[in-house]
């Protein structure tokens, strides 16, 4: 069977992981530069700089966060013994890329942080947002979900190419110090969900708003149409009307 065989996307995906957000990257890990485009730019943060590395796990030549590369080196060994004709047509298409996300206005990629990878099988990318997704991707999908990776195969515009490192992962790090020298700070206490923010999380929230301003879309985008709806709530209900949904404004909608 060709691992390059698309199927539907599977159901049960990214069970027990959240994409990292927005505010817990740049909490943690700071802004890789000044100002984004939809091309890749370099990195000008010196402390993030500090921390990229490139090497050799398995058949990948890959730069990124020092941590990620940890992980992935033993995904990649997991996906050897478990899945070896998937590990033997394993390649990528990069993982390093400083730019927003494909689409976005106001989403930083999480590849601009190193914590991200594209793959390919047999020398081909999975086509974007088809709704699809080639089948070796989706065998080696739960061992990236076992190591705290996100398949982005579940974002609202599938991206099954996609495996990002999730936000209990990028916390993890942070407790167990293996960011020294490249942390800008603590991650927030509690989700906190802002503009820029996509995937289950922002979808949850956005059917929430829903309830309130009836022509809400429910897309998983925080863009700014939710921004002003979580406001007028937040405003209505005597909450800080800054359109960020922390602890306090997630527990008024029921989400904490």
């Amino acid at each position: 069977m060709s691992i390059t065989r698309k199927i539907p996307v599977p159901k049960g995906i990214n069970v027990g992981v959240r994409n990292a957000t927005q505010t817990t990257m740049l909490s943690v890990l700071g802004n890789p530069r000044e100002s984004y485009t939809d091309k890749d730019q370099p990195v000008t943060n010196e402390r993030l700089k500090a921390m990229l590395v490139t090497r050799s796990i398995g058949p990948l030549r890959v730069t990124g966060l020092g941590p990620a590369l940890d992980s992935l080196d033993r995904i990649v060994a997991e996906i050897r013994a478990e899945h070896p004709e998937v590990h033997a047509g394993l390649g990528t298409a990069g993982m390093l890329c400083v730019r927003l996300v494909r689409g976005s206005t106001k989403s930083i990629s999480n590849h601009a942080w190193g914590t991200a990878i594209d793959l390919t099988l047999n020398g081909q990318l999975d086509t974007w947002g088809d709704g699809t997704v080639q089948d070796g991707l989706a065998r080696i999908a739960p061992i990236f979900n076992r190591h705290g990776w996100y398949w982005g195969a579940g974002f609202r515009t599938e991206d099954a190419m996609h495996f990002e490192c999730g936000e209990d992962l990028v916390r993890s790090w942070h407790a167990d110090r293996l960011l020294v020298g490249a942390e800008a700070g603590d991650p927030p206490e509690g989700t906190v969900l802002a503009i820029g923010d996509r995937g289950p999380e922002v979808r949850r929230l956005q059917a929430t708003l829903a309830r309130f301003q009836a022509d809400l879309a429910v897309d998983g985008d925080f863009g700014p149409a939710t921004r002003a709806a979580l406001i007028a709530f937040q405003a209505k209900h005597g909450l800080q009307a800054d359109g960020v949904a922390g602890p306090a404004t997630l527990g008024a909608l029921g989400l904490a």
